[in-house]
């Protein structure tokens, strides 16, 4: 059984804007900060074992113990947002992520639970994350990816710039 030892580490919301999806949660739950990164590099992107391009950028904060992301795609090429919104980015809640220990055994254990590799993408710094298709059973997508330093500290970077936050500069570039 795999979903006992993987707490939820992020939720991801599939919008149009990242930054307007950004400020609307602040105001909305206070919170926040959001870091932004506009145009993702990506290495690789495989939709569905098809090589395609995935231009997205993203919003990352904190909402209490649990990270926030805003994901916007730019480019109109299949992908595993646009599996999960055929219509468009709605604002709809798209993917939680997973850490898990080997992603390849992890994506292997999902497939065989009828949930399969919806998209595997790999950073221009190496992580890889897979979109798992969970939509028959949980009505969103599942992010996997292995727990590396980089990765860790990236979470660890935005909780800690939320724990002292006084709602000043809510938005903030990635570079």
């Amino acid at each position: 059984m795999l979903g006992t030892h993987l707490p939820v580490r992020q939720l991801a919301f599939f919008v149009a804007d990242v930054r307007a999806a950004a400020l609307a949660h602040v105001a909305a739950f206070g919170s926040g900060p959001y870091f932004v990164a506009d145009h993702v590099a990506l290495a690789s992107s495989q939709h569905r074992g098809v090589e395609r391009p995935f231009d997205h950028s993203s919003a990352y904060g904190q909402w209490g113990s649990v990270m926030v992301e805003f994901v916007a795609q730019h480019n109109p090429d299949p992908s595993a947002l646009r599996d999960a919104f055929p219509q468009g980015p709605v604002g709809g809640l798209h993917h939680t992520a997973l850490f898990v220990l080997d992603l390849d055994a992890s994506i292997a254990a999902f497939e065989e639970q009828g949930m399969p590799l919806a998209q595997l993408s790999v950073t221009q710094g190496g992580t890889a994350f897979a979109f798992i298709d969970a939509l028959d059973r949980f009505g969103h997508m599942l992010e996997l990816y292995e727990p590396a330093p980089l990765l860790t500290g990236f979470y660890e970077f935005i909780a800690s710039a939320a724990e002292a936050w006084d709602g000043r500069d809510p938005l903030r570039s990635l570079g």
